[in-house]
């Protein structure tokens, strides 16, 4: 009996009691800390329980860890509140400090800064400018305890998941992360910044943080407060703002360096839709009638942004590339970079940036713009890049304070056929296909193409009909035909209509990949159509000389980088700096190199022969006669120069015929080689 009932028990069986007896009540007393502890904890499998129900935890076992673990938490959670104190000091605004930029030798090139601020009390502040920041970031300011739980837990779960890290605090937890705290993104500082919030909205008044707040919020363009703000959008005092022009500012709040309507078009479109949502926001809370919005159908398109004194010569374009490189390899905000105290060592040499810039104004001296209409709104734009990849100088225009926009930088001038050198290199390296899923056939510097004018360009399957229903030709300067040519040869004297063919027979995508392999970038690439082979694409001097860098350096690539090191006050800050990469076989390189030799000992470079024996280029006219280039380089240095016009009403490009004097049926410039040579030719560049 007593081993049937024993194996009831162990197959889940309740045994039944002995009949006649009665079961003792065991008499319930208190439990000891840990016996309860014991009890609530789960045993598993929990007898007296089938199937899944065996690994379940009772209520009593949930509700008891439960109740422990919210305990914890609610008892940490009060230490760290009363253990967290509202700092005795602001972030000390007083000791900002100028960004320092320096020459790649060291010595001082230019200060930026101070931080523009100026407080403005919030009675100067009109009340209506005042509430399209509240619409903007925290329209229940007035109400609220300083904190918001539910957008504390967006701004946290963007923080695990990686996501935008904008927007989840009040307008008092904005103060306090301004005021007194910094600006990383951190679970530990997101608490710190809530409990201050908490104490600080017990202690000052709703007005006081407010007007902290707006005179300490970052608006761009190197102002902090909205004062500074004001003048640097408007030119006005903070007093004279209107709404409309409140809720521009207003935007910026979310982030200057994606709000402000006059770095890009994309910028311009975010500005307008947040503009208008901000002052439609402003109704819905009653804060703006109906009527008056109405009226505001117009952007207020602000000023262009004011070009710091001191920055005159080369010396604004040189730190308008530093800074950009700063905020692109950087893990520093621009928010945090206006505050100052960097130390900025750049790659640029003094020597070179004075050499080009002399150069440029020599050859300038041809230019008659007060006679010579052709000469009108010439701009020119050159810069040097080590094969390491170092840009060691450049020229951006006439002067930074005169015209600010960087041409050295300007990504609308056609490279014309010092477009060339990309399309043999993807010839020697990839091969050409004639036939359609035929084999690829190797191409060498000795391979033999049609260099007649107006060949009609061709296809695996036959001529290349554009859309009006016409076959393309290939069109050669002056309309010359060559016969016969080795593809060196072709590259040499600039003969189009090999080249333009050869692309064909490589095929364009393989030509685009070689090309931005060696430097360029994607995004300034032509349209492929058999005029991309003849440089439709459009990359920056930089671009230009850092791609011809790799023909230089035996089919090595290193990425063009200005800032050398970066440090705030002393103390080191990571930057990314480009490593080489293998973009060319180095036989491919030299082939390419022998080329670009060969056009400056007897092709199309020869007045380049006056910089050294060692020169390597090419010339480069581009369509419609429109741009014109010399790329090359000197041992390890390489350099490009662009020449175009540019109409300044409709910012379209003009052709180049007879500038400087040159007879109206003459194609290019011969000023890009003159300005290389002089300063390729000078001992130390």
């Amino acid at each position: 009996m007593d081993k049937k009932r024993h194996n009831g028990a162990r197959a889940g069986i309740k045994p039944t009691p002995a009949r006649g007896r009665r079961r003792r009540a065991t008499p319930r007393r208190a439990l000891p800390g840990h016996a309860l502890l014991k009890k609530l904890r789960p045993v598993y499998p929990r007898p007296g329980r089938t199937g899944y129900r065996r690994w379940i935890p009772s209520w009593r076992q949930t509700l008891g860890l439960f109740g422990t673990v919210a305990g914890t938490l609610t008892a940490l959670v009060a230490i760290m509140y009363a253990r967290t104190e509202i700092p005795a000091d602001l972030n000390a605004f007083a000791t900002q400090q100028d960004n320092v930029y320096y020459w790649a030798d060291g010595s001082e090139m230019a200060r930026t800064g101070p931080v523009d601020r100026q407080e403005a009390a919030l009675d100067k502040i009109p009340e209506k400018v005042r509430w399209a920041a509240l619409a903007a970031e925290n329209e229940t300011f007035y109400s609220d305890s300083g904190v918001s739980p539910s957008g504390m837990m967006r701004a946290v779960t963007r923080m695990v998941s990686g996501g935008d890290r904008q927007g989840g605090s009040t307008i008092t937890q904005q103060y306090v992360k301004n005021a007194y705290l910094n600006q990383e993104q951190t679970f530990t500082r997101k608490l710190t910044e809530m409990f201050i919030a908490i104490k600080l909205d017990n202690k000052m008044s709703k007005s006081d943080i407010l007007q902290g707040y707006l005179n300490t919020s970052w608006y761009g363009r190197g102002s902090y407060g909205i004062q500074r703000a004001a003048h640097a959008y408007y030119g006005k005092d903070v007093s004279q703002l209107d709404v409309s022009e409140g809720a521009l500012l207003a935007s910026l709040l979310k982030g200057a360096a994606l709000y402000d309507p006059a770095v890009s078009a994309k910028n311009h479109e975010r500005a307008v839709e947040r503009w208008n949502w901000i002052l439609d926001r402003m109704v819905t809370i009653g804060k703006l009638s109906a009527k008056e919005r109405a009226t505001y159908t117009k952007f207020p398109e602000p000023k262009a942004p004011p070009k710091p004194a001191g920055l005159d010569g080369q010396t604004g374009y040189l730190v308008d590339t530093a800074r950009a490189y700063v905020s692109a390899h950087t893990d520093v905000s621009d928010a945090d970079f206006d505050l100052g105290g960097y130390q900025i060592r750049t790659t640029f040499e003094k020597p070179r940036v004075e050499s080009l810039a002399k150069a440029v104004a020599d050859v300038r001296q041809g230019l008659e713009p007060g006679t010579r209409d052709a000469d009108k709104n010439v701009r020119i734009g050159a810069a040097s890049v080590s094969t390491e990849g170092r840009i060691l100088a450049l020229y951006g225009g006439p002067g930074y304070l005169k015209q600010g926009f960087n041409d050295a930088n300007s990504t609308v001038v056609p490279a014309g056929t010092a477009f060339g050198p990309f399309v043999y290199a993807a010839a020697l390296r990839d091969g050409i296909q004639r036939e359609r899923g035929g084999p690829r056939t190797p191409v060498t510097p000795a391979t033999v193409y049609n260099g007649d004018d107006k060949v009609a360009v061709r296809t695996p399957e036959g001529p290349y009909w554009d859309r009006s229903g016409k076959i393309v030709k290939a069109v050669n300067d002056g309309n010359k035909s060559w016969g016969k040519i080795p593809l060196k040869e072709a590259v040499a004297q600039s003969v189009n209509s090999p080249i333009m063919q050869l692309g064909m027979d490589v095929g364009l995508e393989r030509v685009r990949r070689a090309a931005v392999q060696t430097g360029l970038l994607a995004e300034s690439m032509g349209t492929q159509v058999p005029a991309f082979s003849l440089g439709t694409s459009t990359p920056s001097p930089i671009r230009m000389a850092g791609a011809y860098a790799t023909f230089a350096a035996k089919g090595m690539h290193s990425e063009p980088y200005s800032v050398d090191k970066l440090s705030r006050n002393g103390d080191a800050v990571a930057v990314e700096k480009p490593t080489p990469a293998r973009a060319l076989p180095a036989g491919v390189a030299a082939s390419v190199d022998d080329a670009l030799r060969e056009a400056v000992r007897r092709g199309t470079g020869t007045a380049a022969k006056a910089a050294g024996t060692d020169a390597a280029g090419k010339t480069g006219t581009g369509p419609g006669n429109k741009s014109a280039w010399f790329a090359g380089y000197r041992g390890t240095t390489s350099t490009a120069v662009s020449l175009f016009r540019i109409d300044p009403t409709s910012q379209e490009l003009l052709p180049l015929d007879g500038v400087g004097g040159a007879a109206k049926s003459a194609t290019g410039s011969t000023y890009p080689i003159d300005i290389w040579t002089r300063y390729m030719g000078k001992p130390g560049n």
